[in-house]
């Protein structure tokens, strides 16, 4: 099974974005955040269109056509990004229901339960510990 990497594509995208806006005041088009993601413009799109349905970005039509940051860097939290992608639980219970004579079938559901909401909860909690603008920060001082 592969790992999910929509969270840290988001991420890049908004990361770029934030750079960008330290000295340009315009919209950027999806093509030139593909160029730094080094994905099609058209996976770029699909992502930029949850991020604006979060209202983390926001896109201009017409001359200047492109994508904004729809919030300053320090106010976006890894944690809307996630919650922007709607990627919901990272672990879940059988998809049907074991059975029930089995003694680890009938008792398995509710220990795991209490592991999988333990990990989402300190998912979540070191997510919105982490904002873009911190990101931007790091990635900078490691490239150097």
């Amino acid at each position: 099974m592969s790992a999910n990497s929509r969270l840290t594509i988001a991420t890049h995208i908004l990361t770029w974005m934030a750079l960008v806006a330290r000295r340009e005041s315009g919209p950027v088009t999806s093509d030139r955040i593909a160029a730094s993601v080094n994905t099609n413009p058209v996976v770029i799109r699909r992502m930029l269109g949850y991020l604006a349905r979060a209202g983390l970005v926001e896109s201009y039509r017409g001359v200047n056509a492109g994508w904004r940051l729809a919030k300053r860097a320090d106010e976006i939290t890894l944690l809307d990004v996630f919650d922007a992608l709607e990627e919901g639980a990272q672990f879940a219970l059988h998809a049907a229901r074991p059975s029930q004579r089995c003694p680890v079938g009938k008792g398995i559901g509710l220990p795991l339960s209490r592991v999988y909401d333990a990990i989402d909860h300190g998912m979540r909690t070191t997510l919105a510990k982490k904002t873009i603008k911190a990101i931007l920060t790091e990635t900078l001082a490691s490239g150097r």
